[in-house]
């Protein structure tokens, strides 16, 4: 059987192929609704399938949205990266995921690999971008939105959460049970990366307890983001001689790691220890008891950075940072483990 063509397309429709195009790709001139219907009814009639690959070649573009991050095991990253996928389905794009694991060398492969493959545009949640990230990005000329962090290393359009605000907010709720002070769990940096969300969230903490009057000092615990080596941490917070009260923890996963460690030590939470977390993931809903902590609209922030990073006048010369940040409020999400009924 013989390959149906766009020619074959446009025949049986009346048209020309440049408008079969059009339809098929929606642009980039608009087409008239009766016609637009005469096209996909010869498209179905025909069964008609258009050569993705010859596309691509020929607009040096795919329909591919590349998602770079840290570590899609993390459910903070799988929801995001799931919420980014639906939202590129919905502008008729797949997605083409890369795990970085928090290594530098591994960003770049990824970033490499997915300009090579012309994707339409790349969506990155970076750590710590570097240099070498940086200048690999600037030499493809290539179209980025930060998603969830924005690194120094790349001035170009990034989508967040308001990150120091919503860590403020979980700390003033802490203090406002009474709490004589709220401890907290940050990331691991030897020098806090600027743009990082973990060191906002620290920051905010820092903020809410200065404006309490209290003190700071001796009450930051360092702790990987993930639950596993959270729950290592904790064991030894909360076995020391000097317990806090309460923990704001930077990352939900980490408060799921406390919350492990507190029962195995047999501490009441709340009634012994109050904590609160960052992100608001699934889980959250369903530990023991259930968590409290700050939400973000991962779903808006997905389709944000996908219309971004879809849209030709994203790259505006010129264009000031502050015109090129788009943040998204936080919310507090009040639950048990900070003592409310």
């Amino acid at each position: 059987m013989a390959k149906v063509t766009r020619d074959d397309v446009a025949r049986l429709a009346g048209t020309s192929t440049a408008v079969v195009s059009y339809v098929i790709n929606n642009g980039p001139r608009p087409v008239a609704p009766a016609t637009r219907e005469r096209v996909l009814a010869a498209i179905k009639e025909l069964g008609y399938r258009p050569d993705r690959v010859a596309q691509a070649m020929a607009s040096r573009r795919t329909d591919l949205i590349g998602l770079i991050v840290p570590d899609a095991r993390q459910p903070f990253f799988g929801e995001m990266a799931h919420a980014v996928e639906q939202a590129a389905s919905e502008r008729g794009k797949m997605v083409l995921v890369g795990n970085s694991d928090y290594i530098g060398e591994r960003e770049v492969h990824y970033l490499r690999a997915f300009l090579g493959m012309r994707v339409s545009g790349l969506i990155l949640v970076s750590h710590a971008l570097n240099d070498l990230a940086a200048a690999e990005i600037e030499a493809w000329d290539a179209r980025v939105v930060l998603l969830h962090e924005r690194p120094e290393a790349i001035d170009d359009v990034a989508v967040t959460t308001d990150d120091l605000g919503g860590a403020e907010l979980a700390v003033r709720h802490l203090l406002e049970h009474g709490y004589a002070y709220v401890a907290c769990m940050g990331g691991i940096a030897e020098t806090p990366a600027v743009g990082d969300p973990v060191s906002d969230h620290v920051e905010g903490w820092r903020r809410a307890m200065a404006e309490a009057g209290i003190s700071t000092e001796g009450r930051l615990f360092e702790a990987l983001y993930n639950r596993y080596d959270a729950y290592q941490a904790a064991l030894k917070i909360l076995s020391g001689p000097d317990r806090p009260p309460a923990i704001f923890c930077s990352t939900d996963d980490q408060a799921i790691g406390l919350l492990r460690a507190a029962r195995e030590l047999r501490i009441d939470v709340p009634g012994e220890l109050a904590v609160a977390g960052f992100d608001d993931i699934k889980e959250a809903a369903l530990t023991d008891p259930p968590l409290t902590t700050i939400a973000s609209d991962r779903p808006a922030m997905a389709r944000a950075a996908v219309d971004l990073v879809l849209d030709d006048g994203l790259r505006v010369a010129g264009a000031r940072r502050g015109e090129r940040l788009k943040v998204f409020p936080s919310r507090l999400v009040t639950r048990q483990s900070c003592g409310c009924v």
